[in-house]
C-alpha cells in the first residue's frame, strides 16, 4: 500500500475543485521526488511529492517564487506544505524538449533556450534565499563520483595510487578554471530533459531547478549544449557556444574573448561530466534506475574528446583510451545490450 500516495491524494482533495481528485503518476526523476497530475474544471495540474527525510521542498518554492517574480517560465506554487513535503504546481505538459529535438529544428529550440538561460544569469540575488556558492567542497565533492561510482563499483576497476594521483592532479586543474570564471545564478542541471516545451508560446518551461548555486558562466551552457542525453555535431555546438559568449557578454555578464570562453566551456564541460558519468552509475546502482546507464557512453566520450584538445591533460585522455573506455566496452556494453533502455 502506497501510504505516501494516500496522504498526498488526502492532501489535494481539500482545495476548490479537487475534492474528487484522483492523482494520475506523470514521472519521476533522478532523486526521490514523485510527481502526479489531477485536474480541476479541465485543466491540469502537477502534485509533487517530496518525502521529507529525502528532499526539502523549501529550496524549490524560494527559487521558484523569486525566478517567476522575475520572468523566468517556472511553474506557478498553487499550495504547499513543506512539512510533508507536497507541492501543488502549474502543469507545463509532459514534453520535453529532448522528445521534440530533431536537425532541423534543433536551431530555433536552442536559440529559446539560450534566452532563456541568459534570463536566469542575469537575476538579481535574491536576499530572503541566498543561492550557495559552487565552491571547491561541491566541485570536489562530484567529480569524485566518477571514480567511486563508475569506475571502482560500476566497471569493477581497482585504481592504484598513480590513478589517484593522476585524478587529483585533473580535478585540480578543472577546480581552478570553473573558480576563475565570472560567477553567475547557475540552474545546475540545464537541459533537453528539464526544458518543457508548452503549448501557445516558444518559450521553454524550465524545471528541476532547486540544487541552483552561484557559480561558473559555463556551467549551464556547456549542460545544454553538451547534453548527456542527445549529441549535436561539434561545429553546432561551438557556433551555438560563441552565440551566447557574445549575448551573455552584452548582458555584461563578462568579458572574455572567444578563446577564453572556449577554453572555459571546455574545462567545464569535463567537470560536468566527470560528475554526470558518476550520477549515471550510482542511480543504477544505488537506486535501481539501471536506465541511465544507457547514457554512460555518450558522456564519457565527451571526456574522451574535450581531453584530447588539452596538452595539460594528455595523460588523462590516454588513461581514458587505454582503461576506462576499454573497459565500458567490457563491462558495461554487454549489460546495456541484455537491457536495453526501453
Amino acid at each position: 500500500m502506497d501510504t505516501r500516495l494516500q496522504q498526498l491524494t488526502q492532501w489535494v482533495r481539500q482545495f476548490p475543485g479537487l475534492a474528487q481528485a484522483e492523482p494520475q503518476p506523470v514521472s519521476g526523476d533522478a532523486s526521490f521526488r514523485r510527481y502526479f497530475r489531477v485536474h480541476r474544471d479541465g485543466t491540469g495540474l502537477i502534485v509533487m511529492d517530496a518525502p521529507p527525510a529525502h528532499e526539502d521542498c523549501r529550496p524549490f518554492v524560494a527559487i521558484a517564487r523569486h525566478w517567476r517574480d522575475q520572468g523566468v517560465a517556472v511553474p506557478a506554487i498553487e499550495a504547499e506544505d513543506l512539512v510533508e513535503g507536497f507541492l501543488l504546481l502549474e502543469d507545463f505538459g509532459d514534453t520535453q524538449l529532448l522528445a521534440r529535438l530533431d536537425s532541423d529544428n534543433a536551431d530555433g529550440h536552442y536559440r529559446q533556450a539560450l534566452n532563456e538561460l541568459l534570463r536566469i544569469q542575469s537575476l538579481p540575488a535574491d536576499p530572503a534565499y541566498p543561492l550557495p556558492p559552487y565552491d571547491t567542497a561541491l566541485l570536489n565533492r562530484e567529480m569524485h563520483l566518477f571514480p567511486d561510482w563508475l569506475l571502482e563499483q560500476q566497471l569493477g576497476l581497482t585504481l592504484g595510487n598513480s590513478e589517484h594521483a593522476l585524478l587529483d592532479t585533473v580535478f585540480a586543474f578543472l577546480r581552478e578554471s570553473a573558480l576563475a570564471q565570472p560567477q553567475v545564478t547557475v540552474h545546475r542541471d540545464y537541459h533537453s530533459r528539464n526544458l518543457l516545451v508548452r503549448e501557445h508560446t516558444a518559450v521553454p518551461g524550465v524545471i528541476d531547478f532547486q540544487d541552483a548555486v552561484r557559480g561558473p558562466i559555463t556551467y549551464d551552457l556547456v549542460s545544454l549544449l553538451k547534453d548527456c542525453y542527445v549529441r549535436w555535431p561539434e561545429q553546432q555546438v561551438w557556433q551555438w557556444a560563441e552565440q551566447y559568449r557574445v549575448l551573455s557578454a552584452d548582458a555584461g555578464l563578462h568579458h572574455a574573448d572567444a578563446d577564453t570562453f572556449r577554453q572555459w566551456f571546455e574545462l567545464m564541460g569535463m567537470q560536468r561530466h566527470l560528475k554526470a558519468a558518476g550520477i549515471f552509475a550510482r542511480l543504477a546502482i544505488r537506486d535501481g534506475k539501471t536506465s541511465f546507464l544507457g547514457d554512460v557512453p555518450r558522456t564519457v566520450q565527451y571526456l574522451v574528446e574535450a581531453s584530447g584538445r588539452q596538452a595539460a591533460l594528455r595523460h588523462f585522455h590516454d588513461w581514458l583510451l587505454e582503461v576506462v573506455m576499454p573497459a565500458i566496452d567490457q563491462r558495461l556494453l554487454p549489460l546495456l545490450a541484455e537491457n536495453p533502455t526501453p
